[in-house]
């Protein structure tokens, strides 16, 4: 496929993907997002004590900031990103609620005056997902050049729903794909090129998986201490 009939192919996923998405009700992404945030906190008890990013959510993603509360009760740090400029790495910055924020591309909150983080764990968003464990994204290239630029490469914990799986993104030389998914259906962990579904985390049992590491127009105004600059 050549470079400008996969941005257009992209571009069509990605809205079929969305609308999709944006097609569930508030009810019912409340109990996927309840299924989710069981099977991150039982395969994934290492979050606890993470330097952890997540993205604000926005068109029905999965919404990490509840999961985010508990784990930082626990000791969690927990940071947000920061658009820089146009084809630049992401930076993140430290986010409670209480934390400054300004409204960025998409309006997507960014917090504006809190210490810079380096995460070691991140729950990142997606519109689609392949069997690869490439992500299908808004085609910004953010995460991707974001997690090339890193150092050391942090946990990446894809997050999305059953209804956004793909056969294939057709991954390029500069995608990046993900260490792990979780859906609603339970935890896939990439190993040798491809996803394996691991299944559902079993309730009260320790995890083998312990990692080193919205309906938000429903939610009252300022639950996550979001005072808009």
């Amino acid at each position: 496929m050549q470079e400008e009939q996969l941005k257009a192919w992209r571009k069509s996923e990605r809205s079929r993907l969305i609308a999709a998405r944006v097609a569930l009700s508030a009810p019912e992404l409340e109990r996927l997002r309840l299924r989710m945030d069981a099977h991150l906190q039982r395969a994934f008890p290492g979050l606890a004590t993470a330097r952890l990013a997540l993205c604000w959510p926005i068109k029905g993603e999965y919404d990490a900031r509840h999961l985010a509360r508990t784990l930082r009760e626990r000791g969690a740090l927990t940071a947000l990103p920061v658009v820089v400029a146009a084809k630049q790495p992401l930076l993140f910055r430290e986010w409670h609620p209480g934390t400054e924020l300004a409204k960025g591309p998409l309006d997507i909150p960014y917090p504006v005056n809190s210490p810079a983080v380096v995460p070691n764990a991140v729950l990142l968003p997606m519109n689609g997902w392949d069997q690869a464990g490439y992500r299908l994204g808004y085609g910004g290239g953010f995460f991707d050049r974001t997690l090339a630029s890193l150092a050391k490469k942090p946990a990446v914990i894809g997050v999305t729903y059953e209804l956004a799986k793909m056969d294939t993104i057709h991954p390029q030389s500069w995608d990046i794909p993900v260490d792990w998914v979780v859906t609603e259906r339970g935890v896939y962990r990439r190993d040798g090129g491809k996803l394996a579904f691991l299944g559902e985390p079993p309730a009260g049992e320790p995890s083998k998986l312990a990692s080193p590491v919205c309906y938000a127009d429903e939610i009252a105004p300022g639950y996550f201490g979001e005072h808009q600059k």
